[in-house]
């Protein structure tokens, strides 16, 4: 057993009076943060182990309770112990929305993640100090792309018109209303609950950023595919949604489609160079399954749009990379 599980264990068994409990793996995520499931048999809940030299348990915290204000649904903190990097949390269950997401239940489970979205994204940015997802930051994620996806997996020269196709991206994200945004809004962070549907997880990276953003994570998600019929649907459902509240009121359809695909595409680029830094840096191989889903998204909006036909074309002309797509 690894020192940290011995901590954790005493610590639980302070909390809960008793050491008559299982702890078993959770999850895990793309961070050094680990999840473990404690169980007594009538009741269970979450420890989040966040080792303090590596990750800090302040953000989650703080959003966490910002977030139950707003009548979003994540979880209790229901001890703390920030030295050591352990939290105690309510248990919203085993079922990610990935598990249950078909062609049955889709229309339901992400129009509930639409109201969620909305009650985000509807929250005074002044109420919550925040990063602001600025023109640096922007630019540090794409620039994982040409350094950890083509240099790195490919062994690619990086084009000369790249930052020309990352400065349209850019502009793209900060010509958007800017509201609050999860930043990782999609369907291994969404479970499915009983009541407040959805529980919403790991928003600790949340900043002030582009308004299409956590939507086109949930529904250009890189774990799951749709038709483009049903995403351009679903594209029309939220947009709605958000002009009855106020949040679109000056912007019409086709903007908000550009703003998406364009947004989509930035995000993308960066997961692609994220995936493969997870791989190569940190010893997680698991997430190179998902290069293909995302680079086909990368492929399909720079079809849509003339002027990533650059970035396109230089794409295809790799057959290391399109070998990536069949």
């Amino acid at each position: 057993m690894d020192s940290r599980l011995a901590a954790i264990k005493v610590w639980v068994a302070s909390i809960l009076g008793s050491d008559n409990f299982t702890l078993a793996p959770a999850s895990s995520d793309a961070s050094f943060r680990r999840y473990f499931r404690v169980s007594t048999g009538q009741a269970s809940w979450i420890v989040m182990d966040a080792p303090p030299e590596k990750e800090d348990t302040g953000p989650f915290i703080k959003i966490g309770q910002f977030l139950d204000l707003q009548q979003i649904h994540v979880p209790e903190i229901i001890a703390q112990e920030q030295q050591a990097g352990f939290l105690l949390l309510s248990d919203l269950g085993k079922q990610p929305y990935l598990d249950v997401l078909n062609s049955d239940t889709a229309d339901a489970l992400y129009g509930d993640a639409f109201i969620s979205l909305i009650k985000l994204q509807s929250c005074d940015t002044d109420t919550i100090v925040l990063p602001n997802y600025n023109r640096t930051l922007l630019q540090q994620e794409l620039d994982l792309f040409p350094q950890w996806f083509l240099s790195k997996h490919f062994d690619i020269t990086v084009p000369d018109h790249l930052q020309t196709t990352f400065d349209l991206l850019i502009d793209n994200a900060l010509s958007q209303p800017q509201v609050i945004v999860h930043r990782d809004y999609h369907s291994r962070n969404l479970m499915v609950v009983a009541d407040k549907n959805p529980g919403v997880i790991d928003f600790q990276d949340a900043v002030i950023g582009p308004i299409s953003y956590d939507l086109v994570s949930l529904l250009r998600d890189c774990y799951i595919a749709w038709p483009q019929t049903k995403i351009d649907a679903w594209v029309q459902d939220y947009f709605k949604l958000a002009q009855q509240h106020g949040l679109l009121a000056d912007c019409d359809l086709a903007t908000f489609i550009r703003w998406f695909d364009l947004m989509g595409l930035q995000r993308h680029l960066k997961v692609l160079g994220i995936f493969c830094r997870l791989n190569y840096r940190d010893q997680k191989p698991n997430y190179m399954n998902d290069l293909p889903q995302t680079l086909a998204y990368v492929m399909q909006v720079c079809d849509r749009y003339d002027n990533l036909r650059d970035l396109g074309q230089f794409l295809s002309s790799s057959d290391k990379i399109v070998a990536l797509l069949k």
